[in-house]
């Protein structure tokens, strides 16, 4: 069992910076590769970016590539999203989550996602 608890979310002027964290309890941490998703009003959740369980792999969405950075630190059992030039489209609820598998070059489907966190709000102001 896995709990997930986000943290960082909030408000940012256009081209601004947060920095989500992502808690996790239990001592399997390190065995699932962990990732992000976002869902915007009226719409789909969406995969943002991946890491796996050592974090010698990242992948990204293509509307974060180069704007975002997904980390992750075993020994304190957390995952990290550093977000940067924020646009207004970044607006969302995002949502860590812990995957029971990975594949290079690939992202994470949401039903291959084992347990999720309740989600952090980030909104992005024009």
């Amino acid at each position: 069992q896995v709990q997930l608890v986000e943290s960082g979310g909030g408000l940012v002027q256009a081209g601004g910076s947060l920095r989500l964290s992502c808690a996790a309890s239990g001592r399997t941490f390190s065995n699932y590769p962990m990732a992000w998703f976002r869902q915007a009003p009226g719409k789909q959740r969406e995969f943002v970016a991946r890491i796996s369980p050592r974090g010698s792999s990242t992948y990204y969405a293509d509307s974060v590539k180069g704007r975002f950075t997904i980390s992750r630190d075993n020994a304190k059992n957390t995952v990290y999203l550093q977000m940067n030039s924020l646009k207004p489209e970044d607006t969302a609820v995002y949502y860590c989550a812990a995957a029971g598998s990975w594949a290079y070059g690939m992202g994470i489907r949401s039903d291959d996602v084992d347990y999720w966190g309740q989600g952090t709000q980030v909104t992005v102001s024009s």
